[in-house]
């Protein structure tokens, strides 16, 4: 006997309602996020324009640089949080576990932020009795909860203090930032970690800035097998506590990922011969005045068929860095054609891709290694560097 469950007038009404508010909330979410990029590129535009002018005096010119600086700053910083959030709307977040020493990776957030801090005159501390506690979980997630978790503190704190704390509770680790900053109405704390409500909210001076962090924090803890709660008192300050799995029993014996970066970046080789592979003019440009202080020369070519066509006339190119949007044929192909003939040659691939999986996916078409945009130029010095380095060695 088939029975057909009937669909009242009240359920459709329901979820009627459920469809519009969601559409809602997404629509005041994709207007927020357009104004927080608008605004930062008003400060890029505007100061750029100022700098154009005639007869500026030294100090005008490094203070609309720093305004620019800033600005670029702060809207890279909102594109990432869209990337990190479409990344784990799509389900495209990997887990890459290892040990890491819990007390290194706070002292070390703790002294980045610390000048932060002290420029709002705020006094950022940490303690624990567990000083030597070991965690297997992803480090960059990790570290990445705890710097939303303190950077959202110290924006909304204005005076006062900020406590880092952690121990073992439960078999598991709950760590704990509180502040004595300005809370959060009772009325709004649903808010807080929910990506798209929290762009609807009226108040703009509790809410500013992309409001992305925490949403972002929240997701991570939960993929990495935690929870995120805050308490907070309006006026007087807020907690915010996650935890995340922990074994006492864990062999400590294993390596410890402290993720700390090559110290040495003197360049042990000869200059290299670099070709550089970019359709856009203007990035093309910039990557050629980072990479003159390393190369005895740079070339340029705009497509993946120019670049291959290159190679061969010119087998004795030591690096390519490797555009991965191109028209016609793209950088993934364009390297696994030059790899066919030339299995020497070190390639770079740079692309404003960020998505999980594309490191591997440029690995796989036989890159050697892979940078985002926008390219940071000690970090892209550093990368060709260690890979010039280990050709040698």
């Amino acid at each position: 006997m088939i029975r057909e469950r009937l669909v009242l007038p009240n359920d459709l009404q329901a979820v009627k309602e459920k469809v519009e508010e969601s559409d809602r909330l997404k629509s005041a979410f994709l207007a927020n996020m357009s104004h927080e990029i608008r605004t930062p590129m008003n400060g890029i535009l505007g100061f750029t324009d100022l700098l154009l002018k005639p007869d500026l005096n030294d100090g005008k010119k490094e203070k609309y640089i720093e305004i620019i600086k800033k600005s670029g700053d702060r809207m890279l910083n909102t594109v990432n949080d869209i990337i990190e959030i479409s990344k784990i709307e799509a389900g495209l977040i990997e887990v890459r576990n290892s040990n890491i020493n819990v007390s290194s990776v706070v002292k070390n957030l703790i002294e980045f932020f610390q000048i932060q801090a002290q420029q709002k005159g705020l006094t950022l501390s940490f303690e624990s009795d567990e000083l030597e506690l070991i965690v297997n979980t992803d480090l960059k997630k990790f570290e990445l909860i705890l710097t939303n978790l303190i950077k959202n503190a110290i924006k909304f704190t204005n005076n006062g203090r900020i406590d880092i704390s952690f121990g073992v509770k439960n078999g598991f680790l709950q760590f704990c930032v509180e502040d004595t900053g300005i809370g959060v109405p009772q009325n709004r704390i649903h808010a807080i970690f929910n990506r798209f409500e929290q762009a609807d909210i009226e108040d703009t001076q509790v809410f500013q800035g992309s409001g992305l962090g925490l949403a972002i924090a929240k997701s991570y803890v939960e993929i990495l097998g935690g929870k995120i709660s805050v308490t907070s008192v309006e006026g007087e300050g807020s907690t915010f506590c996650f935890t995340l799995p922990y074994l006492s029993d864990m062999n400590t014996s294993d390596s410890i990922d402290t993720d700390t970066s090559i110290e040495n970046n003197e360049v042990q080789f000869s200059q290299p011969k670099i070709l550089i592979v970019e359709d856009d003019e203007v990035s093309a440009d910039f990557l050629n005045i980072i990479l003159n202080k390393v190369a005895a020369t740079t070339m340029i070519v705009n497509s993946g068929e120019k670049a291959i066509e290159f190679c061969k006339i010119h087998p004795d190119i030591d690096l390519v860095l490797m555009d991965i949007k191109m028209p016609g044929i793209d950088g993934y192909e364009a390297t696994r054609r030059i790899r066919e003939f030339n299995k020497e040659v070190l390639i770079i691939a740079q692309t404003a891709y960020a998505l999980a999986g594309d490191k591997e996916k440029a690995i796989t078409a036989g890159c050697n290694d892979y940078i985002a945009k926008p390219v940071k130029p000690d970090e892209l010095i550093e990368m060709i560097t260690k890979q010039l380095n280990l050709k040698k060695g």
